[in-house]
């Protein structure tokens, strides 16, 4: 399970292949309206791509209202960036030598005299200042105030069977500003408004899983079903547990102690303290002592049917429960977003920033590249950076629609899992065996068949590919220097000469049919709410198992922060006994596990549904041996939390 922006982004802005804005005012040609005028610079990447002379409906009236962040670029972007590299980089000499987040204000927040700057130039052309806070200036107004601030008209414009306002010519700032503007966001209202006085909703609906199960992999084979690769194949676990996972990725000793971890995600469970309580002590986790369980959550929810606000509880409590789960002795902040929107889940992000809440932080969420803009890239790679530089690291889960085909028609990979400033988690399906021992991984990917009316066979077998791993080559973002070396060639520069980012980083469990045991309340068909546990999946899950080992190796180093951690991950690439290196075909041939389903997710009344799911077939996406665009360097081995030990 992977919340995924796209379901309420779709169409807010196509801008694949637009280049990530890189550093703070992107200044270019003034714009021609402005031409007689003081001079302006240009915020490159803020006029989306739909916003077409084809399209174009005519001007918004003026008094239509507009609310606009200006995200402030501080005062030595550049600077930022290679800061936040050197600090990151172990063959630095700057490495680990991190700021406070005050120190990290001081030296590349904006001024107080750039936050007076962009200000007056946005009161004085009659907009009005909402909040302010370290990154931004937001602001609201009628469309002519808008259209005096950022020099362009602004345009209703058709797309698809809507109407959505969108500037008519790439907004800028007065050149006198002198590079304090990173760039603007909210010029467009594509897709909706916001509503601000929602109230959360109850749990979802009740979902249970049929047994039979295996205990751990391969305990219960389904001996009265359908053979599948030339034999008998195994039921899928009922979920495995902290104590297996903790075996399956070399946690030792190590508990997380000392260690403050972060998640984010959008609202927040009403009963994700009881829930995760509960399920501790059920499943063998130590307990969660008074303190360790901390949110920080807004003072208002918007969008809540919109987002599916209740879907992101299940999602909360699997990200909180994986991650105590592995690193028991870690701190958890859970930091919600008042919506499902970039600009809330910007704020979360931010939170931790500002006030150095985590050093490792756990994000389950995203959104196409094609869906991602320069504009966004920048704020979400701003924050990064400012991260970086305290010793904070981000982890993303890579999408759980292998390569997005199935889903969008287009091969491309997720966002913000494909900045250079972010580790990118992967997904495995991990088969665990008797004793809590790691037999062996490969690169999540499903294909799922039914049973014959007749019950002798496999529809079709091995069936449609249903899910898998996120991953492949971003079309936008630079090859980064970290993955040079290490990421063949042949994916690399899939798109051009000079390479691209290609995802993910790491992985780890992700396969629903070898997935967690998580618990939570739910409501059943009565109305009432009760406590239930169910086996779950997707990178949303590899992603908090990751952050958690990234809390066991944060301890096993003295404590001292890991930062952002993939040059650190990828030095580490082809050491002996750090990585698993994951395949699709470990054992030489296929493998696949019966699962048995409740038709109507609750019980045995509506019938049951049998299926063969395949492991290790990831869409147009392969795990091989050494790096792949499925796994990463691979999942963490034994010998992993152990290498980061002082020496």
């Amino acid at each position: 399970m992977r919340s995924d922006r796209a379901t309420v982004r779709a169409g807010v802005s196509m801008a694949a292949t637009l280049p990530l804005i890189a550093g703070a005012l992107a200044l270019g040609i003034p714009a021609a309206h402005a031409a007689d005028g003081p001079a302006r610079a240009v915020l490159k990447g803020t006029k989306p791509l739909w916003a077409t002379a084809e399209a174009d409906k005519g001007a918004t009236p003026d008094g239509a209202r507009v609310k606009a962040r200006v995200y402030l670029a501080g005062r030595d972007a550049s600077g930022l960036a290679a800061y936040a590299k050197a600090v990151s980089d172990p063959a630095s000499p700057l490495h680990g030598k991190y700021l406070s987040a005050k120190q990290t204000q001081a030296r590349f927040g904006a001024t107080k005299a750039q936050v007076a700057a962009v200000k007056s130039w946005l009161t004085s052309a009659g907009l009005t200042v909402t909040e302010v806070t370290p990154r931004y200036v937001a602001v609201s107004g009628d469309v002519a105030a808008a259209e005096r601030a950022f020099g362009t008209q602004l345009h209703d414009y058709a797309k698809g069977a809507k109407t959505y306002r969108a500037p008519a010519a790439t907004p800028s700032a007065p050149a006198s500003l002198k590079g304090a503007v990173l760039t603007v966001t909210g010029l467009d209202n594509a897709p909706h408004k916001a509503r601000h006085a929602d109230q959360l909703p109850p749990p979802d609906a009740v979902f249970k899983n049929s047994g039979p199960f295996s205990s751990y992999y391969g305990s219960k084979l389904a001996t009265t079903l359908p053979d599948a690769y030339g034999g008998k194949i195994p039921y899928a676990v009922k979920g495995y547990t902290g104590r297996q996972l903790r075996a399956a990725y070399g946690a030792g000793t190590y508990t997380g102690r000392g260690v403050r971890i972060a998640i984010t995600d959008a609202y927040a469970s009403p009963t994700i303290a009881y829930d995760a309580a509960r399920y501790a002590v059920k499943n063998g986790d130590a307990p969660w002592k008074t303190g360790q369980l901390h949110q920080v959550l807004p003072k208002n929810y918007t969008r809540t049917e919109e987002c599916g606000a209740a879907g992101w509880y299940g999602e909360e409590t699997l990200d909180i429960e994986a991650a105590h789960a592995v690193a028991p002795n870690a701190e958890v902040t859970y930091v919600g977003a008042a919506s499902c929107y970039d600009d809330d889940l910007l704020d979360s992000l931010g939170k931790i920033v500002d006030n150095h809440l985590a050093d490792i932080v756990s994000n389950s969420w995203g959104d196409i590249e094609a869906n991602q803009t320069p504009d966004l890239a920048a704020a979400y790679d701003q924050v990064f950076q400012l991260g970086a530089v305290q010793g904070i690291g981000f982890y993303f889960s890579s999408g759980d629609n292998g390569d997005e085909v199935a889903n969008t028609g287009t091969k491309q990979v997720d966002t913000p899992a494909n900045s250079a400033w972010v580790t990118a988690v992967g997904g495995t399906s991990l088969a665990v065996g008797k004793g809590d021992t790691y037999l062996w991984e490969t690169g999540w990917g499903t294909e799922k068949s039914s049973l014959s009316a007749d019950g002798k066979s496999w529809e079709g077998f091995p069936g449609t590919f249903t899910s898998g791993a996120g991953g492949g080559t971003s079309r936008t973002v630079p090859q980064p220097y970290y993955q040079k070396g290490v990421v063949p060639d042949s994916l690399a520069k899939a798109h051009n000469a000079a390479g691209n980012r290609v995802v993910p980083d790491i992985a780890a469990i992700a396969d629903p049919n070898t997935g967690f045991l998580v618990g939570q309340t739910q409501t059943f068909p009565d109305g009432t709410e009760r406590y239930d546990e169910y086996r779950i999946g997707g990178t949303s899950l590899a992603a908090p198992v990751i952050a958690a080992v990234q809390a066991l190796a944060q301890e096993a180093g003295g404590g001292k922060p890991l930062g952002f951690a993939n040059p650190a991950i990828y030095a580490k690439y082809g050491k002996k006994g750090v990585y698993h290196d994951v395949t699709d075909n470990p054992t030489g041939s296929g493998l696949a596990v019966a699962r048995v389903d409740f038709a109507n997710g609750l019980d045995a009344t509506g019938g049951l549904l049998y299926s063969a799911r395949t492991l290790g077939h990831d869409s147009s996406l392969s795990a091989v041996k050494g790096y792949d665009d499925v796994t990463g360097v691979g999942s963490p081995a034994n010998g992993y939390v152990q290498s980061f030990r002082k020496r």
